[in-house]
C-alpha cells in the first residue's frame, strides 16, 4: 500500500471519530582526530556548517514512545540518550505532539514546555544537538490532531489557526532560545500528509512560517521535513520552494517511495535512493537556469521500512545507501530511528523494528553500521558533485519522476 493511502485511511478514521549562513563553532573530538559538532552557544551559528557531514537519529523513546510527553520518565530517557551518543550521533530530531503541547488555541502547556526544556538539557549534557518538530499532527501512521484543527487548506489559510500556530512557535522559542544545543525548528513531521493543499497556498504559508521562525530564533536553521510526495507529485509545497531553503530535507524509504517496483532491496533503486533524491532536489534548486550541484541536502529520515529484511541486510543497506549518498554530496543524515517500538502499543508492523537499538537497549547490526559510518565521516568536508545536474522531470508524477531517477542511476529495471 502507498504510504499516503495508508495515512489517508487512518486520517479518515480519525476525522469520523472526531466529528462532534554556513559558519559554525566546533567542539573537538580527540577520539576521531576530527572536529565534531556539539553543543555550543545558542547565539552563534553553531552546528550549522552545511558542507561538513553530520550523523544523527530520529529519537524514539524506548519507554512509552512519544506518549512519554504525558508519561515522563527522565531516567529511561537518560539511558536512551547515552546509547545514542555511544554510536557517534551528534544530533537528534525530536517529535513534539501538537495537541499535547497546545490543547487549546490560546494556551500552551507549561508542563510540556518544561519537559522539552529538560529533554534539551539532557541532550546537551551528552553533546547532542536538537532539531525540534512543531506541528506534528501525524507520526508513525497515527494522527494527533488538535481540538481546534482545520483540515486541509484551512491549516494553511485560516486566520485563527495561524494565531494558534504563532503562539506555539513563540512559546517554544522561549525555551529553545536559552539552549546551547538547538539547531532550529522543523515545521512538523511531514505536515503535507496531514494537511494537503495546493502549492500556491502551501508555499505562501511556508514563507510566512519561516519568517516567524527566523524572527524568534534568528540563529536557527529551520527546515520543512515533508515526505517524498511533493518531490514526486503536485502536493502542498512546490519543489522549487522547498529546494530554495538553505538545506532542503528529504525523507527516503524504499518501501514507501516505490523503489521495490524497480529492483530488490539491495539493487540501485533502493541503495541509491538517497543519492538520486538529492540529485532530484538539486534539479529544482535553480542556480541561474540550471540546477545547483552544490546544494546541501539533509537526509532527515531514512530507512528501508522493509519488514522482511533481516537485521544483517538492513545494516548492509544502511552502509551502502549512506556511502552512495556521501559520494553524491549529501551533507547530513538523521536515521529513522533510535529504538524499536514496544510491541505493547498498536502500530503498523513496519514500525516495530526500525531502530538502531532494540526496545530494551541492545545495539543491533544497524547500530554498529551507523557507528562505523559516523566515526568515518562525521565532521569531514562534504565533496559536492562537479557534474551538471540534469533538468527536472518533464512532469511531476510517480512514473515520470522514477524514470528520471532510474536514468540518473543508469539502472534498467528487469521488468523493462
Amino acid at each position: 500500500m502507498h504510504r499516503r493511502e495508508f495515512l489517508s485511511n487512518a486520517l479518515r478514521a480519525v476525522v469520523m471519530r472526531s466529528v462532534a549562513p554556513r559558519s559554525a563553532a566546533w567542539v573537538g573530538n580527540p577520539s576521531l582526530g576530527l572536529p565534531a559538532l556539539g553543543t555550543s552557544n545558542a547565539n552563534s551559528d553553531v552546528g550549522r556548517e552545511l558542507d561538513r557531514h553530520r550523523f544523527g537519529v530520529n529519537y524514539t523513546p524506548s519507554k512509552n514512545w512519544w506518549f512519554c510527553w504525558n508519561e515522563w520518565d527522565a531516567d529511561s530517557i537518560k539511558r536512551d540518550l547515552d546509547s545514542i551518543a555511544s554510536v557517534g550521533a551528534d544530533h537528534l530530531r525530536i517529535l513534539l505532539i501538537w495537541p499535547y503541547f497546545q490543547p487549546n488555541p490560546k494556551w500552551v502547556s507549561p508542563l510540556h514546555l518544561e519537559r522539552l526544556d529538560q529533554l534539551l538539557t539532557l541532550m546537551g549534557e551528552r553533546h547532542l544537538d536538537a532539531v525540534v518538530t512543531v506541528f506534528t499532527g501525524q507520526l508513525s501512521g497515527w494522527y494527533f490532531l488538535p481540538p481546534f484543527n482545520q483540515p486541509g487548506s484551512g491549516f494553511y489559510s485560516d486566520a485563527g489557526i495561524w494565531k494558534a500556530q504563532e503562539m506555539l512557535i513563540r512559546e517554544l522559542a522561549r525555551v529553545i532560545s536559552a539552549k546551547d544545543n538547538a539547531i532550529g525548528f522543523d515545521v512538523g513531521n511531514e505536515v503535507n500528509t496531514c494537511w494537503s493543499t495546493e502549492p500556491r497556498l502551501g508555499d505562501a504559508w511556508m514563507t510566512k512560517m519561516f519568517a516567524l521562525m527566523q524572527e524568534v530564533l534568528p540563529h536557527g536553521l529551520h527546515v520543512n521535513g515533508v515526505d517524498e510526495v511533493p518531490w514526486f507529485e503536485v502536493n502542498t509545497f512546490s519543489p522549487q520552494a522547498l529546494a530554495a531553503r538553505p538545506i532542503p530535507v528529504m525523507h527516503c524509504y524504499p518501501y514507501w517511495s516505490g523503489a521495490l517496483k524497480y529492483g530488490g532491496p539491495m539493487d540501485p533503486p533502493s541503495t541509491k535512493l538517497l543519492a538520486a533524491m538529492a540529485t532530484l532536489i538539486r534539479s529544482y534548486a535553480a542556480d541561474g537556469t540550471k540546477g545547483d550541484p552544490r546544494k546541501p541536502v539533509w537526509a532527515g529520515e531514512f530507512n528501508t521500512c522493509i519488514e522482511s529484511l533481516p537485521e544483517k541486510q538492513q545494516a548492509e543497506w544502511l552502509e551502502k545507501a549512506v556511502v552512495a549518498a556521501i559520494e553524491s554530496g549529501v551533507s547530513w543524515f538523521s536515521y529513522w530511528d533510535s529504538h524499536d517500538v514496544d510491541r505493547k502499543f498498536d502500530f503498523n508492523p513496519l514500525e516495530y523494528t526500525l531502530g538502531l537499538f532494540t526496545n530494551d537497549g541492545k545495539i543491533k547490526e544497524q547500530g554498529r553500521a551507523f557507528k562505523r559510518l559516523a566515526d568515518a565521516y562525521r565532521g569531514r568536508p562534504v565533496v559536492f558533485p562537479s557534474q551538471p545536474v540534469p533538468s527536472p522531470p518533464i512532469s511531476r508524477n510517480q512514473e515520470t519522476t522514477w524514470r528520471w531517477m532510474l536514468d540518473w542511476m543508469g539502472w534498467k529495471p528487469r521488468n523493462g
